[in-house]
């Protein structure tokens, strides 16, 4: 299946340049490093996380990603997501990311990990080993508005109506999580 997403501009493809992924097996054990947009246009299997940001009412803290994301700018997805870099655990890579997407710092707990693949009409393919954390939190967020362009809280029940309705409006490998996984966060 194809998903359409936002094509990516100069500056993403000269971050991406610079940044590299760790590619793994499907045991997630290290074979070996490559370039981000390498990796991407080769589709080839890497690791990443994905956190998920709950406040004490149960909802669940959504990002829209930029607009200008080298994929699936603009869409909705989870508190936020990227790539461990070589020798960072993933609660170390998922904090930082936090930190640097989303303005805030809060206790994460991995719960579980899974493998997708989603091609892009961009020509890139996510093939990720997912890692997906959890986390509880209930101040305002401060957002990079490099990585993302706005977020919301929002009810589990209202979500599940929401991509059920809309589901181009949401990630691809969200909408993974929250159909087959949701019972595991």
């Amino acid at each position: 299946m194809l998903f359409l997403c936002v094509m990516f501009n100069l500056r993403s493809f000269e971050i991406m340049n610079e940044e590299q992924v760790i590619l793994v097996d499907t045991e997630d054990n290290k074979i070996g490093l490559m370039n981000k947009m390498e990796a991407h246009e080769k589709a080839l299997l890497h690791r990443a996380f994905s956190v998920f940001i709950f406040n004490d009412k149960g909802e669940l803290m959504l990002q829209q990603r930029a607009f200008d994301k080298y994929h699936c700018g603009g869409l909705w997805t989870n508190t936020c997501c990227s790539h461990q870099r070589d020798g960072e655990t993933t609660l170390e890579a998922a904090s930082r990311r936090l930190r640097e997407e989303m303005g805030f710092e809060t206790n994460l707990e991995e719960k579980f990990s899974f493998i997708y693949k989603a091609p892009f009409d961009n020509g890139l393919t996510e093939h990720e080993l997912d890692h997906v954390l959890v986390g509880y939190y209930d101040k305002y967020p401060v957002l990079n508005n490099q990585e993302a362009a706005s977020w919301k809280w929002i009810a589990m029940s209202e979500l599940q109506l929401d991509i059920a309705s809309n589901p181009k409006h949401y990630t691809p490998w969200f909408k993974i999580i929250f159909e087959k996984y949701i019972d595991k966060i």
